[in-house]
């Protein structure tokens, strides 16, 4: 039981160092001359939009959905992707890899 307890602590230190990365993380994505950067935690960092993409409203609104959904999608990759790393460091039955 010990040991359990002993490997949830080490899952919640890891958690917290992950949180911090997905923090420093920039995620890059790009529609149609619309550029959205968020961070691992899905913050918008930044958004770019090309002169082409203004020149009509609808296929912006259009662009900039898709865009953000991309970026949405790149960002929850990144977390699971660092999440299965630190499982995978487990031996918790049902948790790790």
């Amino acid at each position: 039981m010990l040991d359990k307890a002993k490997d949830l602590y080490k899952l919640q230190k890891q958690a917290r160092k992950i949180k911090k990365e997905l923090k420093k993380t920039h995620i890059e994505a790009e529609y149609e001359g619309v550029t959205i950067v968020i961070n691992g935690e899905q913050e918008v960092m930044n958004v770019k939009i090309s002169d082409e993409a203004l020149e009509n409203k609808k296929k912006l609104e259009a662009n900039l959905e898709k865009a953000f959904n991309r970026a949405i999608k790149k960002s929850q990759q990144v977390g699971a992707e660092m999440m299965k790393d630190v499982m995978g460091d487990l031996n918790i039955p049902g948790l790790g890899g």
